[in-house]
């Protein structure tokens, strides 16, 4: 059960309303010429702002909203009202300055998100050191699954939730529920976090019940044998309720606009300004060393598992085992070149020409081999749900140190939990952090880089 209300929610959402609806109207009337700005161009805007807002999510910030989320909804919020904007200029204004228009939305998408996040680390501020905005909550189930949740809440003050009790569900957990329970009604609890390893189907339907019938927020721990992430999605067909088994952000069609329009202007940039000139300087060093082609192509499986040939920059000598063995560490396969190639990262510079063909994305779950990928499919449960999405250059579980040769069982299950964990919690932010860390790794040196 979600948390749809704060402290001050009710007072701060409809402050925000207003506060955004009157920005976004003194900046057009200050900003824009006489020809543009009129009552009707003020209602337009105000009307499609809203609009917006509501079908993006914009003011549905929590505290336990992430920063980077909040930043996904203004980029996006700032992409579709600029769009809104020229549609009505279009439409209805004959001579208008485009470059006055850019202008003022990103100056309102700008003082707009200042005051939202201002909000945001004030209310976080607030509660660290006057303990005000909190909610108070208990946990049920055995000390073992619910002591990390346990953690969380002590060590972040700023989040705003005061862990009250706990309450163990390992010696007598029908007593351990009652004295939940009764204790939720008597200290004015706010907020009930169960395990939901330590309970039955009829203990939990009957806490739901518990919550409802006293108007207390439920909210369950997973089982934590289980790493891959729940992101429930709710749907009505007609009056019926249909829950899908998750809800990946790259469905929407909005988002994959922005992540290919991403996608092609990055590797565009790549292949015009760094593989066009470093391409035939790197040709000469590989040709030099041993023969064979400049680029190693490699078939992969991408999206919806359909196979295609990833380019790279050749590293290794000509062998038969190319496309079955994967290289390990002082491989003698690998040449001189190949080997700074392969330390930092250049040879996987020619994906690009996969992104800008459609093949790739610059962010996303790395390909494997095909006789690879057929055998952790059979080994390493939900690895094919890493397909539901492109593959990427680079990706999460490459910046959490989980790249190169998957040396044990562990580096590919941690790997398929990033990547799980990716493609359900997409944003450009977080695309353009991993961008970031891939580079600062690369400086670095990584230790699987080999």
């Amino acid at each position: 059960m979600k948390n749809k209300t704060g402290r001050y929610s009710a007072y701060i959402r409809p402050f925000s309303y207003v506060l955004d609806l009157a920005i976004i109207n003194l900046l057009s009337h200050l900003m824009l010429s006489d020809v543009v700005y009129s009552l009707y161009f003020a209602v337009f805007i105000s009307i499609s702002w809203v609009i917006i807002a509501l079908n993006i999510g914009f003011y549905e910030v929590y505290r336990f909203t992430k920063v980077v989320s909040i930043g996904n909804k203004i980029l996006k919020q700032l992409l579709l009202y600029t769009i809104v904007c020229y549609a009505f200029l279009g439409l209805y204004i004959k001579d208008y300055n485009p470059i006055e228009t850019i202008q003022y939305t990103v100056l309102s998408v700008f003082l707009i998100s200042c005051f939202k996040l201002f909000i945001y680390y004030f209310l976080r501020k607030y509660r660290t050191l006057y303990g005000g905005n909190f909610r108070k909550v208990v946990l049920l189930g055995s000390p073992k699954r619910v002591a990390q949740l346990a953690a969380f809440f002590e060590d972040n003050p700023d989040y705003g939730y005061q862990l009250i009790q706990t309450f163990s569900t390992e010696s007598d957990k029908k007593a351990a529920i009652e004295s939940c329970c009764n204790f939720v009604k008597e200290n004015q609890i706010d907020e009930i976090y169960c395990s939901l390893f330590d309970l039955s189907n009829t203990e939990v339907n009957d806490i739901i019940d518990f919550a409802d019938n006293n108007l207390k927020i439920l909210k369950f721990l997973p089982d934590n044998k289980e790493f891959f992430a729940r992101n429930l999605k709710l749907d009505y067909y007609g009056y019926i309720p249909i829950l899908s088994l998750r809800n990946i952000p790259l469905d929407d069609i909005i988002n994959q606009m922005i992540k290919r329009t991403f996608d092609i202007v990055f590797s565009l940039f790549i292949i015009v300004f760094v593989l066009s000139w470093l391409t035939p300087i790197l040709a000469i060093f590989i040709k030099s060393e041993s023969k064979g082609p400049v680029f190693f192509t490699q078939k992969r499986n991408g999206l919806n598992y359909k196979e295609f040939n990833c380019y790279k920059f050749r590293s290794m000598r000509l062998n038969k085992i190319a496309d079955i063995e994967q290289v390990s560490k002082n491989d003698p396969r690998i040449t001189r070149i190949g080997r700074f190639l392969r330390k930092s990262s250049i040879d996987e510079l020619p994906q690009f020409i996969n992104v800008f063909l459609g093949e790739m994305s610059v962010v996303g779950p790395r390909p494997h081999m095909v006789s690879h990928t057929e055998m952790y499919a059979r080994k390493v449960d939900k690895f094919m749900v890493r397909h539901f999405i492109k593959p990427g250059i680079t990706g999460l579980a490459q910046t959490n140190g989980f790249r190169g040769e998957v040396e044990n069982d562990k580096d590919i299950i941690y790997r398929v939990k990033y990547d799980i964990f990716y493609m359900e919690n997409w944003s450009l932010l977080l695309d353009i952090k991993i961008i970031f860390m891939t580079f600062i790794n690369a400086v670095k040196g990584e230790e699987k880089a080999y």
